[in-house]
C-alpha cells in the first residue's frame, strides 16, 4: 500500500508561500502570479517514459522531477537524490533519496472538497519507471538508451522479464542500479525526463489510461494538472496547472501559483496571442520581428542543418556524387554569408550540447571534419558520371523548410557548385507541413534537413541517425549509440562522439551546412523563465512576474 501523509503536515510550507506573496515593496518578489501561456498542439501523453513532443515535454518538466538534474552549464546535480555513490568499477550506483518529495493527486477536479493526501516518492517508484522503459511491450522510445542497465539488452529482446533488470530498492529511500558495463553517459540519462518516477499502484489503477487525461496522472514536481481539456474540433482547449504545495520546501522554490495553457494549432496563433499579451512567452525557430531591447530573447545552438539525399533517387543517391558535392563546399566562405542565427557547421553535434560543463564543440574541434578539396570533388564527379552513364546531370532543387530557416545563404552553395562542378542545383522553399509530408513520402531529391536531439546529449543527436529513416539509409544498420553507451570515462565519451561523427560523415548521406539557433521569446516584466532548446520544454518553476 502507498503510505499517506495528509495536507496538514505541509501547512507551514503553504503558509510561507502565501505570506511571501504579500510583500509591500515597490517591485514585490515577482511570485504568486498566474501565467497565461500557450502550447503548440495537444500533448500526446504526459507519461514521462513515453512522451517526446515539445508540448508534453513542457508540462512534464513542470510536473515531475527526478533523481538528478542538469543545470544551465550542463553540470549534473542531485535533485530528488540527496546523494549518490558509484562503485570503483563504475557498475553500481547507490542513491539516497530525499524524504521531502511527494506525489500529489488532485482529488478535487469536480470541486468536491475532500482532504488532500500526499504520497511519499520512494525508491520503488524509480525501479518501476526504469523497468517500464525496458519492457519491450511498452515500446518506449528511450529503451535503447537504458539498455546499459544490467540485463537490459536481454530484456529488450524478450529473453528475460523486466523484473530481472539490475534495479532494486533495499528500503524506501535507497535505490540501487547495476549496469551491464560502465557508462559515463548514464548520469545524463538519469537526469532526463524518461527517468522520472512512476508509482506502480497508481499506474495500474488508471487501467491503461496513464498520462492520457487529467484523471490518470499525478505529480511529484513543482505543479500538478488541475484540468486538461482538448477537443480537436473546438477552440477552447486548455491545460491548467497549480503549484504543488506538497513539494514547496528549501529544494523547490516554486514562484508562480498557477499556469494556464491555451492549446494552439500553429505558431501563427501563438504569435498572435503573444502580440495581444495573452501569453508570457513562446519558443520559435525564427525570432524576426522581436526587438531584443524590448523582449528577453534566449537562444541555444541546438539544430544541425544538413543536406540529405533521397535513397530512391538514382542520380543524387550516388555515393561519388554526394562526395563531390560535399568536398566542394567552402565553409569558411559560407560563414561570412550567414546571419547571426546560423553558424557554419563541419560536424554533426551542435554547440549547445554540453559535456563536463563545457560545450562539446570546445572539447572536440570540428575542423577535423573539413574536407574542402575542389580537385578531389571533380574527380568524384567524373566517377559518378561514369557510374550513371551520363555526361551531364539534370538540375534539381534543394527542398527547404521556410519555417525553420531562411534559404538565402544556400544560393551561395548553388552558385559555387555551378562554378566549380558545372552542376546547377536550385532552392525550393516549402511550408513546414509540405516539407514533412514530402520527406515522409520520399518526394524530394535533396533536402536541407534539421537534426535535433531530444535532450542535451551527443547520444541523443547521434541516435537521430539510427532512428530516423531519411537519415539512416547509408549507415548499413550500424548503431553508434552502442559504442557511446559503453564508454566508461568522459574522455572516452568525447572520443566516441567524435568517432560517431566521423563514421556518419564518411557515408556522405548527411552533409552538415550550418548550426541553427532555437529561441525563447519572453515578454517584458517576466524573469527566470528558461527553456531546453532540444526538448522544447519551457521551465516556469522559478518564473517571476513584476508587472
Amino acid at each position: 500500500m502507498i503510505k499517506r501523509i495528509t495536507a496538514s503536515v505541509l501547512c507551514t510550507a503553504m503558509c510561507a508561500v502565501s505570506f511571501a506573496s504579500c510583500g509591500n515593496t515597490d517591485r514585490g518578489d515577482g511570485s504568486g502570479y498566474m501565467y497565461n501561456l500557450t502550447l503548440l498542439g495537444n500533448p500526446e501523453t504526459l507519461d514521462p517514459q513515453y512522451a517526446s513532443d515539445p508540448s508534453a515535454n513542457t508540462i512534464i518538466k513542470n510536473m515531475f522531477s527526478g533523481l538528478l538534474s542538469t543545470d544551465s552549464s550542463g553540470n549534473i546535480n542531485c535533485c530528488n537524490a540527496e546523494s549518490y555513490e558509484v562503485s570503483a568499477n563504475g557498475l553500481e550506483y547507490t542513491f539516497k533519496l530525499r524524504k521531502d518529495n511527494y506525489w500529489f493527486y488532485d482529488k478535487n477536479k469536480d470541486d468536491i472538497i475532500e482532504p488532500e493526501e500526499y504520497f511519499p516518492v520512494t525508491a520503488n517508484d524509480y525501479v518501476f519507471a526504469l523497468k517500464r522503459i525496458l519492457d519491450p511491450a511498452m515500446k518506449s522510445p528511450f529503451a535503447d538508451k537504458f539498455s546499459c542497465i544490467k540485463h537490459g539488452g536481454s530484456i529488450l529482446q524478450g529473453e528475460l522479464a523486466p523484473e530481472m533488470a539490475g534495479l532494486s530498492a533495499p528500503d524506501d529511500y535507497t535505490l540501487k542500479i547495476t549496469l551491464e558495463y560502465p557508462s559515463a553517459e548514464f548520469p545524463e540519462l538519469l537526469a532526463s525526463s524518461a527517468a522520472y518516477p512512476c508509482n506502480e499502484e497508481f499506474f495500474y489503477s488508471t487501467k491503461g489510461r496513464y498520462g492520457l487525461d487529467d484523471e490518470s496522472i499525478m505529480s511529484n514536481g513543482a505543479f500538478f494538472v488541475r484540468q486538461w481539456f482538448y477537443d480537436p474540433y473546438g477552440h477552447n482547449n486548455i491545460l491548467y496547472m497549480k503549484a504543488n504545495s506538497a513539494n514547496e520546501n528549501d529544494h523547490y522554490e516554486i514562484s508562480p501559483s498557477f499556469l494556464s495553457f491555451d492549446i494552439k494549432d500553429n505558431e501563427a496563433e501563438i504569435r498572435q496571442a503573444f502580440k495581444e499579451e495573452d501569453t508570457a512567452c513562446f519558443t520559435t525557430m525564427n525570432p524576426s520581428g522581436y526587438n531584443p531591447d524590448k523582449y528577453v530573447i534566449s537562444s541555444g545552438n541546438a539544430v544541425t542543418l544538413g543536406l540529405i539525399f533521397n535513397p530512391d533517387d538514382k542520380t543524387y543517391s550516388d555515393l561519388n556524387l554526394r562526395k563531390a558535392l560535399s568536398l566542394s563546399i567552402d565553409r569558411e566562405a559560407l560563414a561570412s554569408q550567414l546571419s547571426s542565427d546560423l553558424q557554419a557547421a563541419y560536424g554533426i553535434i551542435p554547440p549547445a550540447v554540453d559535456l563536463l560543463g563545457r560545450s562539446y564543440r570546445e572539447l572536440s574541434s570540428e575542423k577535423m571534419f573539413d574536407v574542402y578539396n575542389v580537385k578531389e570533388a571533380k574527380g568524384y564527379l567524373e566517377k559518378a558520371k561514369l557510374e550513371l552513364g551520363t555526361s551531364s546531370l539534370e538540375s534539381v532543387k534543394i527542398m527547404v523548410n521556410s519555417a525553420v530557416v531562411n534559404s538565402a545563404p544556400l544560393h551561395l552553395l548553388s552558385q559555387s557548385w555551378q562554378e566549380k562542378l558545372g552542376i546547377y542545383i536550385g532552392i525550393e522553399d516549402v511550408t513546414d507541413e509540405e516539407f514533412n509530408e514530402r520527406i515522409e513520402s520520399g518526394d524530394y531529391s535533396i533536402a536541407l534537413y534539421p537534426v535535433k536531439g531530444k535532450s542535451c546529449t551527443g547520444l541523443s543527436v547521434i541516435s537521430q541517425f539510427e532512428d530516423t529513416p531519411c537519415l539512416n539509409f547509408s549507415l548499413g544498420g550500424y548503431r553508434y549509440s552502442t559504442d557511446i553507451l559503453r564508454c566508461p570515462t568522459p574522455a572516452e565519451l568525447v572520443n566516441a562522439y567524435s568517432s560517431a561523427e566521423r563514421g556518419i560523415l564518411g557515408q556522405f548521406g548527411f552533409i552538415p551546412i550550418a548550426y541553427k539557433k532555437c529561441y525563447l521569446i519572453v515578454a517584458p516584466d517576466n524573469e527566470e523563465i528558461s527553456f531546453d532548446p532540444f526538448s522544447g520544454a519551457v521551465d516556469y518553476r522559478l518564473a517571476k512576474n513584476y508587472h
